[in-house]
């Protein structure tokens, strides 16, 4: 982070921890160009930190990146160092208790998009419904709102996000993912 941006948020009144944490997340991934995320049109097209703000609960957050399209929420870091979104009305939800969580999810949907048979979405009502007895969760998406399940040939991802920043249950979404096919052999040289 530059002389300048750190005198900017200091003339604004932001505290010197916060601007740390500021220039930590430009430190490990400011400008990282990220894919679209199957989810919340795209995600944030890249990461930036902007606009330093105090939490209704608490501790500060900040903008996280600009979204792809236009959505009725911000892609934000949260009190904690989670990855989420703030909607209408500052409603907050985590959906990563990390950054490194969301590009973990993202990695992971394309991982599995492109290696399973079959893929399946459901939405509102029927995510409740969803058996998830014998799959474990995938730790490295640190998931909260947003969580992963994996079994031997089922890797499930339920998005509740959208939900619980904007209202309606016909917002959460779950993808099953099955029949996963091998990856190819590649012969010894």
């Amino acid at each position: 982070m530059s002389p300048q941006t750190r005198g900017h948020w200091i003339r604004q009144g932001t505290p010197p921890e916060i601007i740390e944490r500021l220039a930590g997340f430009e430190d490990e991934w400011g400008g990282l160009l990220l894919p679209p995320s199957p989810r919340y049109n795209g995600g944030p097209k890249f990461f930036r930190s902007d606009v330093p703000e105090p939490a209704p609960g608490g501790g500060w957050w900040f903008e996280a990146g600009d979204q792809r399209a236009s959505v009725p929420y911000g892609f934000m870091v949260g009190p904690g160092d989670e990855f989420g979104i703030l909607g209408l009305g500052d409603r907050w939800v985590a959906l990563h208790a990390s950054v490194a969580g969301w590009v973990e999810a993202v990695a992971l949907a394309y991982h599995v998009r492109f290696w399973a048979a079959n893929v399946t979405t459901v939405t509102g009502a029927a995510v409740d419904g969803l058996d998830l007895t014998g799959l474990e969760p995938v730790a490295e998406v640190a998931g909260l709102a947003d969580t992963w399940w994996w079994g031997e040939d089922t890797v499930v991802a339920v998005h509740r996000g959208e939900m619980l920043a904007l209202g309606p249950p016909d917002r959460q979404s779950a993808t099953v993912y099955t029949g996963f096919r091998d990856p190819p052999v590649v012969p010894d040289r």
